[in-house]
């Protein structure tokens, strides 16, 4: 018998507030996020955290920054590893695949920032590796974005494609209250 999902809370950090992002979708996202913890923890499920630590020389999640802190609402507690990337995806140069496959652990439901960045990257290296991968809508979110053409795309736009383009083929897309109300201890 596998283990219960593992909870994946990417890349929660205070430097992801700064200004220079522009426009964020889900101002909720932390909130829906630090639900999810509390109803993983009351459970007893296992918890991992992922943190970025750029390597970009201007970036508020250098490790030399306060920016790359985890947020007040993402703060793992004694037991819960972190562990800490410098590229979008949280299996390239982490443990984090040895980590899970030694405990068993088959199944991740998966929150965090940014929705088409680290979070889509993370979901397609997991589907693409063999686990069952759960995605909260509402436990994510991202940034307006401007393309090569100089097209403006709405963070909500941003948000609601990268939703599209994984659901179905990397994960099930699902809302943090169908997550909670599916939890077993």
């Amino acid at each position: 018998m596998s283990s219960p999902a593992a909870l994946l809370v990417i890349d929660v950090q205070q430097g992801l507030d700064d200004p220079k992002y522009g426009q964020r979708n889900n101002p909720d996202a932390e909130r829906r996020i630090a639900d999810l913890l509390a109803g993983w923890r009351a459970a007893g499920h296992p918890v991992i955290h992922v943190q970025h630590l750029s390597l970009e020389p201007h970036s508020p999640l250098r490790p030399d920054r306060p920016g790359h802190a985890l947020k007040a609402e993402a703060q793992p507690i004694a037991g819960e590893p972190v562990f800490q990337k410098h590229v979008n995806s949280a299996f390239i140069g982490t443990e984090l695949e040895a980590y899970l496959r030694e405990r068993g652990i088959e199944s991740l439901v998966i929150t965090g920032l940014t929705t088409d960045h680290c979070v889509s990257t993370t979901v397609r290296m997991a589907g693409n590796l063999g686990f069952a991968v759960t995605l909260v809508e509402d436990a994510t979110a991202t940034f307006e974005r401007r393309g090569p053409d100089g097209i403006h795309y709405s963070a909500d736009l941003m948000h609601a494609a990268a939703l599209a383009s994984l659901h179905g083929e990397f994960a099930t897309v699902r809302s943090a209250r169908e997550v909670l109300a599916g939890i077993t201890s």
